[in-house]
Parts: C-alpha cells; structure tokens; sequence
C-alpha cells in the first residue's frame, strides 16, 4: 500500500471531496493557500496508465476543484490555521504533476496538484511553472 492508498482506504465513508474516480485532499505541505491535490482511487503511478474513464472525468474534476478552491464557504487548513478561500480568492492557478523521481515525485501514486497564485506570492511569476529549473523560468 501506499500513503494515498491508505487515505482512501481510511476515509472512504466519510471523504467530503470525492468524485466517480478521484480524491480531492488538501497538500500536506501547501505551496500557497488553498493547495489541493486530486488523486486517482485506482492505484496508478503515470498519468499514462489513466483509463478512458479517468481521463474523461479529469476535465470534470479539475473544474470542480478551481470552483472548490474559489467557494466562499470552502475552510482550508494552512500551516495549522483553519481560513476560508473569501478572504483568499486566487488570481491563477498552477496546475501540475511531478511524474518520476527525476521530476520530484516522491509518492509513487499518481496526484495533480492544483496550486492556486495570487498576485504578490513571488516576486516575479513569468514563465510559471518553467520555475521548477530556475535559470530556464525566464526566457
């Protein structure tokens, strides 16, 4: 088993967030506030193991989890503060995946993350997610 597994296995019954194929759960360790992940109930590693089902339902997911983020009576736990998303309403969104151990993946289970930005939350956001090697986000 792994820790996703785990978590699915756990909270099946009671799991608020949960759609015909994924888990949406909250980052352990949030990038920004509001950070979810969706997280395939089948155990798979890549992207590429998705089946039609999966990979058709994802479009619906990822809508539901901006709109989730974005809800005013949506409480989120950041760092150990609980807030809601009307006092954070993003400006953008990062969407992404670390597929491998060269790539930063270090839950062999396949999860997007959904990083919501918000204007001031670095510097400079050009290039995006071209961050990820920093002498190549600005070109």
């Amino acid at each position: 088993m792994c820790i996703f597994c785990d978590i699915i296995k756990e909270q099946e019954p009671t799991r608020k967030y949960k759609h015909n194929y994924w888990y949406i759960i909250q980052d352990k360790y949030p990038v920004n506030k509001g950070h979810l992940l969706i997280v395939p109930k089948r155990h798979v590693n890549k992207i590429g193991e998705l089946n039609q089902s999966e990979w058709v339902s994802l479009q619906n997911v990822l809508e539901l989890v901006q709109q989730l983020i974005c809800d005013e009576e949506m409480q989120i736990e950041y760092f150990g503060k609980i807030i809601t998303t009307e006092d954070t309403y993003p400006d953008g969104f990062n969407i992404g995946i670390n597929e491998g151990e060269a790539a930063g993946q270090t839950v062999n289970h396949l999860h997007i993350h959904v990083i919501p930005r918000y204007f001031g939350d670095t510097q400079d956001p050009t290039g995006g997610v071209r961050g990820v090697i920093p002498d190549k986000q600005h070109y």
